[in-house]
């Protein structure tokens, strides 16, 4: 017999999902992984990518989650968790606390970024900051 799981088999290729622009934040897109349906939504995996410029970034705010990571594939992003300004480049990878302020303030044209953050229906809390924001980098202006 064959023990029951709360998961299933998930494998999504690039063509099976598209990136939208339905997440959290709309200068962002996000592709899902599958990872949500697949894990009864104990888990989301997405892929976050850049989509306008930065302008006021997240605003402070904490995620009501047990878990969450952010691996930086392409480009860059300037986070501040609590007083400390990270910078997060290609190949780095974020554990974010639970309950840990932060604010996504800058980040680079090509910014892609790998999140998985459980539950799946994870809060975002605006919060009061710690601490001035520096101001986000402006992007070149395309040639007309």
């Amino acid at each position: 017999m064959q023990p029951t799981t709360i998961t299933q088999f998930s494998h999504v290729r690039p063509t099976d999902t598209e990136f939208r622009d339905e997440g959290l934040r709309d200068f962002f897109v996000y592709r899902d992984l599958g990872i949500a349906a697949a894990t009864n939504g104990r888990v989301i995996a997405q892929l976050v990518r850049a989509n306008n410029a930065p302008e006021n970034g997240t605003g402070w705010h904490v995620h009501k989650a047990e878990f969450h990571i952010v691996y930086m594939l392409k480009g860059w992003a300037r986070f501040m968790y609590e007083d400390r300004e990270t910078l997060v480049a290609a190949g780095d990878c974020v554990h974010q606390a639970p309950g840990i302020r932060h604010y996504l303030f800058d980040y680079s044209e090509d910014m892609e970024y790998l999140e998985v953050v459980g539950p799946a229906d994870f809060a975002s809390i605006e919060v009061e900051g710690p601490c001035a924001v520096p101001k986000p980098t402006p992007w070149k202006q395309q040639a007309a």
